[in-house]
């Protein structure tokens, strides 16, 4: 089952330089130690943002997208889900979640991290905490670990299971 991982936008320090999502950054790291410990292959996994213009502040740090940018992309999201077609969607964070609400709506909260995936879309969608450094303040790094490793069990079981 091909998988699709959704941040919040480009950051200033990764995607806004380099081009590519969770990339050149501490995210980005962690993204990628957070991919491994899930055995899943950076490139088997589609990478998108809820929005991807890179939302500043007025002091050019990075910000939350707007409600309006959030608005503005649902459109954009949802023609690319459809045309990636992952199995599983993998919501990173509060905002990526909220921005799948606008696609469909769903039930999920970051309550849900760590749960299996629920039947979403004709697909399935889960939630993790987004990767980022501040993550830890709610949610610990071993406990992500944890959750990234039972949401590779998910997907390898899911693409064991006969279709």
């Amino acid at each position: 089952m091909p998988s699709g991982a959704l941040g919040e936008a480009p950051g200033r320090l990764g995607a806004g330089r380099t081009g590519v999502p969770f990339s050149g950054d501490e995210a980005g790291r962690r993204f990628e130690r957070l991919l491994s410990v899930a055995g899943l292959p950076r490139a088997e996994v589609f990478i998108t943002n809820a929005v991807l213009c890179l939302p500043l502040d007025a002091n050019g740090r990075n910000r939350t997208p707007s409600a309006a940018e959030l608005r503005t992309c649902a459109g954009w999201l949802s023609a690319t889900i459809d045309a990636v077609d992952p199995g599983l969607v993998v919501a990173m964070g509060r905002t990526a979640l909220e921005s799948l609400r606008r696609v469909e709506l769903h039930a999920l909260s970051l309550a849900d991290t760590g749960r299996p995936p629920i039947p979403w879309r004709r697909r399935e969608l889960a939630v993790v905490y987004h990767p980022g450094a501040r993550s830890q303040v709610h949610r610990r790094w071993s406990q992500q670990i944890d959750d990234w490793r039972a949401l590779g069990g998910a997907v390898r079981g899911s693409r064991s299971s006969p279709e």
